[in-house]
């Protein structure tokens, strides 16, 4: 009897993406990524290693596999579809009722801010009757935001981490950060001293320097052009600086520019986006400027190092032309934020930052990477309160990002547990790495085949 040919790996993978954890890795078994080309061998390895956690999940006491642990939010479930079925609404209806039995509930603040979301949605009876179904459980809904007062929640979390990460426990990721946020801070205060800032917290500086009106740009379409056009400048520098740091790439991965909303998608409620570039289309970052007076000048040079170049336009532009399984983007989701935010500190090694106020802003959005990580394990591992991390956010941060609001940030971590933690250590893993290697050969490495996990990164050779 002849054997049946070998599925391809592309085939494999989607099969596998289709089914059981369990059931997913007995169809990859059969490959051997030694003898695989290097992205065909991330795809495989990355899917394997994100599928056991999977695996590891179902049978978990929790056993919540994806991205969080609630079937509907403000942002997710069948009702948000172009064109919501009724049929998969009701689905999701009944599957938030059957986790209530389970004892897994929205946070009360989360469940009334998706009934809010829910109400603003086009006229249908499948959504009044999940509003319903939300409000039945309000009286029961904890107080508490964190995943941590499930029955398994804490377990739960720790996969979580690495599903989209890779290896890494809680204990040091908390450590490492704790470390980051303390020299953050000590190289802030430096920085304040020596702009002669008046005396005062981290947090207290950055609010006062916010408000300094010498970096303001107008609220006049003159002054968004201005800040556009500073931005382009700053880009036009940063493409002087690639070659040291990547060699010879690709001329359409370097061809984007930064450019503002126009009047039709400000009016339509639109927030910035990113156009990436392709051999046959330039990229761009589309900026919000909407509220120009709540982006001081020395905030941006860290926006095109992390939005331009050498951020997400050569990571994804280079991903795209040899585009990963879906299974590899899911189980490596962290890596592409990890690398925007690396991204900025290579651009303060070519000397993006020369200037102190500058340097004051790369800092900043660093920091707004370690707290809100920080914060993140706070709500859902110690248990605080969304009021007692609001406070933190304040104290280590003092001002919020541009487009994160500390309330829309603490309404999302709730929601998308471990999250902001997995973003922050896949940018410090990829900066530790990088420590004394050349960095053409090492950038090279970790962009030139697509995302990877922090296991793949930890033994990049250079």
């Amino acid at each position: 009897m002849r054997a049946q040919p070998t599925p391809s790996l592309r085939q494999a993978l989607d099969e596998a993406a289709a089914t059981h954890p369990d059931e997913a890795l007995r169809v990859l078994a059969a490959f051997d990524a030694s003898i695989l080309q290097p992205g065909d061998r991330l795809d495989l390895t990355t899917s394997r290693a994100g599928l056991k956690i999977d695996a590891a999940i179902a049978r978990s006491a929790f056993g919540r596999i994806g991205r969080g642990p609630y079937r509907v939010t403000p942002t997710t479930g069948a009702w948000k579809a172009p064109r919501p079925d009724a049929a998969k609404i009701d689905a999701d209806t009944a599957a938030i009722l059957a986790d209530a039995e389970a004892g897994i509930i929205l946070p009360r603040l989360s469940l009334d801010r998706t009934v809010d979301a829910l109400r603003s949605a086009s006229t249908n009876p499948a959504i009044d009757r999940q509003i319903a179904a939300l409000e039945s459980l309000r009286d029961t809904a904890p107080s508490a935001p964190g995943v941590g007062r499930f029955r398994g929640g804490a377990d739960w979390y720790a996969l979580q981490l690495q599903r989209s990460l890779g290896t890494m426990t809680l204990a040091y990721a908390e450590r490492r950060l704790f470390s980051e946020l303390n020299r953050l801070h000590a190289r802030a205060t430096h920085l304040f001293d020596q702009i002669g800032a008046p005396n005062g917290t981290v947090a207290e500086r950055y609010a006062e320097l916010w408000r300094d009106e010498h970096f303001l740009y107008p609220d006049t379409d003159a002054g968004r052009t201005e800040a556009i056009t500073d931005m382009n400048r700053m880009l036009a520098t940063a493409r002087t600086h690639i070659p040291a740091a990547f060699g010879t790439l690709a001329p359409w991965c370097l061809n984007t520019s930064a450019r503002a909303l126009s009047p039709q998608e400000i009016a339509a409620g639109r927030g910035g986006y990113r156009e990436v570039p392709t051999p046959a289309h330039p990229g761009a970052y589309v900026v919000d400027l909407k509220d120009i007076r709540r982006r001081p000048r020395w905030t941006l040079p860290s926006v095109v190092a992390h939005e331009l170049l050498p951020g997400h336009m050569i990571q994804l532009g280079l991903e795209g032309a040899t585009p990963p399984h879906p299974l590899r983007i899911e189980y490596a989701s962290a890596f592409v934020e990890g690398w925007g935010i690396y991204a900025e500190q290579l651009a303060e090694q070519a000397g993006a930052y020369t200037d102190p106020h500058d340097a004051l802003g790369h800092i900043h959005w660093l920091l707004f990477r370690v707290a809100r990580a920080l914060v993140d394990l706070g709500i859902h591992l110690h248990g605080w309160s969304i009021e007692q991390a609001g406070e933190r956010l304040v104290e280590w941060q003092g001002e919020p990002a541009y487009f994160a609001p500390f309330d829309v940030e603490l309404a999302r971590i709730p929601l998308e547990p471990a999250t902001r933690v997995a973003e922050a250590m896949a940018w410090l893993t990829i900066a530790d790495t990088a420590r004394g290697k050349p960095p053409v050969a090492y950038h090279t490495a970790l962009l030139v085949h697509g995302r990877q996990r922090t296991d793949d990164i930890r033994k990049v050779r250079s």
